[in-house]
């Protein structure tokens, strides 16, 4: 006789009426009905700005961050199984209570750091976390943090959660951060090693160079360049022999290691201190048993399949020469992130949905993601890309290109006001 598991443990529970939601008081009120109003009705027509075309058969789906193509590699998702059957869900705990060197957490936050060149690594929830949690950990109300004015939101908002003084700083100018550390003196500098944005790369060198000669403390997220850059994807910090001249590498890990998960490299002294001093470290459980498995298994196959990393190269070089020899303004970045960059709100709709016709499907940025009036087409790049599929890439844009106003883009006009100008023979790229 066969019993029903889900006829003997599952509990009848009562329907309840649904409940209207009471009226927010009139200050949040209005917050939410100028969403509503200004921009959803006005700026977006009535359609929200994300809300595009379902794919159909055969689309190029250019919106995820998994730029190694390993979300389905067998070993990963095994492993990933095999730890959620024989540990659960583990413990429901902040991680500050896993003190014990052999606990799993441990083990791979060493496995990390040997492979990045530092002394430690902090594995935390997820690359906001961890960028919010080191800034709030290093600035105070007085210190001045230089951050790059296209850093992650992540390390803005780490700024205002440590009540510090922020400190724009112009988008890869080390002459400009040199002269805004003269003025305010030594402090924190924020960058990305590859900018999500728009695939540019920092110039790390120079930054060191900078911030060791006045003393300031440097953090660089690698959370587009771990996985992807380097020999054997230690990213960007490592494979120039900078490990030891950077205090800080932060790293969003649900990019290359497909983990929902984020990353510090420090010093060994600095890791106790940022359990009892990061608030988002504090007060957020530690992750779970597959959640580690998953990382030590992407680690071990982004080590192991360096020819991920070098088709991700190919097709990036191939499709941005061949957007160059079509027009597109995309000169200011070079890696596999590559940003149409179109201006306003209601324009970058309008090319989304050009590109979704060819059923070429990208991701939207715009504001708060963006300058407001610098909204983007970000068309991501991956390794599991074949030549088809480039081609499929390459053909679309050549036929888009006179359909969708190129030379009213905002990056178009940008490059105009550049060549205009006596430096025009110099690569401003």
């Amino acid at each position: 006789m066969s019993i029903s598991f889900l006829s003997v443990v599952t509990p009848s529970f009562p329907q309840l009426q649904q409940a209207c939601a009471p009226e927010l008081p009139e200050f949040a009120r209005l917050r939410v009905e100028r969403f509503h109003q200004d921009r959803l009705q006005v700026g977006w027509s009535g359609r929200h700005i994300l809300r595009g075309a379902r794919p159909g058969p055969g689309a190029l789906m250019l919106q995820s961050n998994d730029y190694l193509a390993l979300t389905r590699h067998p070993e990963i998702v095994d492993a990933q199984r095999a730890a959620l059957a024989s540990s659960g869900n583990g413990n429901m705990m902040s991680g500050l209570f896993l003190q014990e060197d052999d606990e799993p957490l441990h083990v791979l936050e060493r496995e990390l750091a040997l492979a990045l060149g530092s002394e430690e690594t902090i594995l935390c929830q997820s690359g906001y976390a961890a960028n919010v949690g080191l800034v709030q950990s290093l600035a105070g109300e007085r210190t001045p943090v230089y951050i790059d004015m296209l850093a992650h939101a992540s390390l803005w908002e780490g700024i205002k959660a440590a009540g510090a003084q922020a400190v724009p700083v112009f988008h890869n100018d080390p002459e400009y951060l040199e002269r805004q550390i003269l003025r305010h003196g030594p402090g924190v500098v924020l960058v990305d090693s590859v900018y999500s944005t728009n695939g540019s790369v920092c110039p790390l060198l120079e930054l060191t160079t900078i911030t060791e000669r006045h003393g300031c403390v440097f953090v660089v997220d690698e959370s587009h360049s771990l996985g992807t850059h380097g020999t054997h994807g230690e990213g960007l910090v490592a494979s120039l022999g900078l490990a030891n001249r950077v205090h800080f590498v932060t790293a969003s890990l649900a990019k290359a290691y497909c983990a929902r998960a984020g990353l510090i490299s420090c010093s060994r002294r600095f890791k106790p201190y940022f359990a009892f001093e990061s608030m988002p470290a504090i007060f957020s459980s530690t992750l779970l048993p597959q959640e580690l498995a998953g990382i030590d298994a992407s680690h071990r196959v982004i080590q192991r399949e360096g020819w991920r990393r070098a088709r991700l190269q190919h097709v990036t070089r191939r499709v941005r020469e061949a957007l160059l020899d079509l027009g597109y303004p995309i000169r200011e970045g070079t890696e596999q992130i590559i940003a149409l960059e179109v201006g306003s709100e209601a324009a970058v709709m309008r090319v989304r949905d050009a590109f979704e016709a060819e059923n070429v499907f990208g991701a939207i940025f715009c504001a708060p993601a963006t300058a407001k009036n610098r909204a983007l087409l970000r068309l991501t790049l991956h390794a599991g890309l074949d030549d088809t599929a480039v081609n499929q890439l390459i053909d679309a844009c050549t036929r888009l290109r006179d359909k969708v106003d190129l030379p009213e883009w905002s990056a178009m006009r940008r490059e105009r006001r550049h060549s205009s100008k006596p430096t025009a023979l110099v690569d401003v790229a």
